[in-house]
């Protein structure tokens, strides 16, 4: 059973649709603790006063906002609690707007949106309301004690609000020197229809489940296979210099895999990754638990 993380209702306009917030999402990082190379405890962070070189208690630890190199201004709680933003428990919806108008690098997280009890009529009109008009409603909520700007959107038979970046959290690319060589490039028109009919032989409809991330199963395989025993010897291998790319070559040889049905063939290689073997050891390790 899914457990709501938080509850309030949706403003826009004098409507008000109560609901309750679930996580949408849920990420796969393995995580890792650090340890003592010779002892295999685990390593206690202590926080160090390096003038003194005594530890620190946490009661005694204050905010600070460096100005410059070592001078900091000290922050007192008290301080950002006059300037939190109140908790008002609500999605107050501004302004709503076409999809594709919002860039994607303006997303941050996401969650579903679930009617609390009497809800359901209120949450079904604005579903199909949003839905019909294709429209996605751009906000502002208080999630732990922090404003958030958001987007409100229909997803399938659910309402999805994700938070979003503000204005001046994205940068802009044009503080990269590397775009200039682009602007100065130009591709030949062969080369253009060659690279518009490969998008569209590789073209297909967007499915999350053929996705999924090879390098941490990788990982997991690999502590399964280091907590029963055996031994892994990694085999070094010198990085080749990759040379530089002939556009031309390289469009003709995609398209011709793809129309000879090994389409594989016409993405990008993955890079090359150091194997690892099984060491003698680890061998006779392995049949005897066997």
């Amino acid at each position: 059973m899914a457990r709501a993380i938080w509850s309030g209702a949706i403003s826009f306009g004098l409507v008000n649709v109560p609901v309750k917030l679930f996580s949408a999402t849920s990420p796969k990082t393995v995580r890792f603790h650090q340890l003592s190379g010779k002892t295999g405890a685990r390593i206690k962070q202590k926080r160090v006063d390096p003038s003194t070189g005594e530890e620190v208690a946490y009661e005694d630890i204050v905010k600070g906002y460096e100005l410059s190199p070592d001078l900091y201004v000290k922050i007192e709680p008290e301080e950002l609690d006059a300037l939190d933003a109140k908790a008002t428990k609500t999605i107050d919806i501004e302004e709503f707007v076409d999809l594709e108008e919002i860039d994607p690098i303006y997303y941050d997280h996401s969650y579903y949106l679930a009617p609390t009890a009497g809800g359901a009529k209120a949450y079904r009109l604005l579903l199909d309301a949003m839905r019909q008009s294709a429209k996605v409603g751009i906000g502002r909520v208080v999630l732990r004690s922090k404003q958030q700007l958001c987007a409100l959107r229909p997803t399938g038979e659910v309402l999805t609000l994700t938070t979003m970046l503000w204005g001046d959290e994205v940068l802009s690319p044009d503080r990269m020197d590397e775009l200039e060589s682009v602007a100065e490039a130009e591709a030949s028109p062969r080369e253009l229809q060659m690279a518009e009919q490969l998008i569209a032989s590789l073209s297909a409809h967007f499915e999350p489940e053929k996705f999924h991330d090879e390098y941490r199963e990788r990982v997991l395989e690999l502590i399964e296979r280091k907590a029963a025993g055996e031994e892994i010897a990694i085999q070094p291998q010198a990085e080749e210099p990759t040379p530089a790319p002939d556009l031309m070559a390289a469009l003709e040889a995609s398209l011709a895999a793809v129309k000879s049905g090994d389409s594989d063939k016409a993405q990008k290689p993955a890079p090359k990754r150091t194997p690892a073997r099984r060491t003698a050891a680890g061998k006779s390790r392995s049949k005897a638990a066997r």
